[in-house]
């Protein structure tokens, strides 16, 4: 009894860490995209939006540009609709986890769609220096960061829950978020987009990933709850 009840205690515990943990990254991601949004509405300028270009030029080096532009590539549209593509047939023909397979283009579509919606509300322009690659559309916030926040932290959210070792879960886990976090620099580094873009985008990415994995799973419990029959009482 008392490893039984030891085992318990270890669970909840953990249990009790990971909620609290979701609930400061939703909370601090909604209040930083809140912050942000009003500066942006309010024309202010953002100080360390300078800074961070400054910081990304004294980088620059032909090789580390060839660099940026493909780690920028693995945020684009084409490349997030391939992959869901290849997950969505993993998780139907391959692993066959009917709520996997939805959870991926709800969570990818959707944040494509917010994103242009967001934009089309905020409708800031483009950084006015020059870009180092081809872009289009408005800025704020940033598509390329919103969906890598998203997608990859979906990736992140799988691998928690299905990878057992811990040491491979916490080396990917920390390899998809610095992931995320390079594709976001890559959008400073090639001017198409002011560093407090960057933060909104990864702060909705996550709001989205988060709100929309709680839903899914909400809703997936309750497709797997069994309706007791109604028994009539003889009269």
């Amino acid at each position: 009894m008392t490893k039984i009840f030891k085992k318990a205690l270890a669970l909840f515990a953990l249990f009790t860490v990971e909620l609290l943990f979701i609930w400061v990254v939703f909370i601090s991601c909604l209040v930083l995209f809140l912050l942000l949004a009003r500066q942006i509405l309010q024309g202010g300028d953002l100080n360390f939006d300078q800074a961070a270009f400054a910081f990304a030029d004294g980088l620059h080096t032909p090789v580390f540009d060839s660099f940026m532009r493909n780690i920028t590539f693995f945020a684009s549209r084409d490349f997030i609709t391939g992959a869901s593509l290849m997950l969505i047939f993993y998780f139907l023909f391959i692993r066959r986890h009917k709520w996997y397979s939805i959870k991926v283009p709800v969570i990818a579509l959707g944040s494509i769609s917010l994103n242009l919606i967001l934009k089309f509300l905020f409708d800031r322009e483009r950084p006015l220096i020059p870009h180092l690659v081809q872009s289009y559309g408005l800025s704020f916030p940033s598509g390329h960061a919103m969906i890598s926040a998203s997608f990859y932290g979906l990736l992140i959210y799988l691998v928690w829950v299905n990878v057992k070792n811990p040491v491979g879960r916490w080396a990917l886990v920390i390899a998809l978020a610095l992931f995320i976090l390079l594709i976001g620099f890559s959008r400073v580094y090639l001017h198409v987009h002011y560093a407090s873009d960057v933060l909104a985008g990864f702060a909705a990415g996550l709001l989205w990933v988060i709100i929309a994995v709680y839903a899914l799973r909400k809703i997936e419990r309750y497709s797997r709850r069994k309706i007791a029959p109604i028994v009539e009482e003889p009269a």
